[in-house]
């Protein structure tokens, strides 16, 4: 009886060791999500991006691109009318 009584006292004393690590554990991941909220400017979980900006060059290049694929539809519509 007197084993038992010892593993039980080692597993109480083992639950307060994990319990403290827990502890220390939240403290940590707390102080993590402040600085990420802090660097993304709001909570983690807001969603929020930045908005990327084009160049007007890239825009152009772009559009460009789009004529080019509109004129080749219309010009495959033209043919098979």
């Amino acid at each position: 009886m007197a084993d038992l009584d010892a593993v039980l006292e080692q597993l109480k004393k083992e639950r307060e060791r994990a319990v403290g690590e827990l502890r220390q554990l939240e403290k940590v991941i707390a102080g993590l999500s402040r600085v990420t909220a802090r660097n993304l400017g709001g909570s983690s979980g807001s969603g929020k991006r930045m908005k990327r900006q084009l160049s007007a060059a890239a825009r152009e290049r772009i559009a460009a691109a789009q004529r080019a694929r509109w004129a080749k539809v219309r010009a495959r519509s033209g043919k098979v009318s």
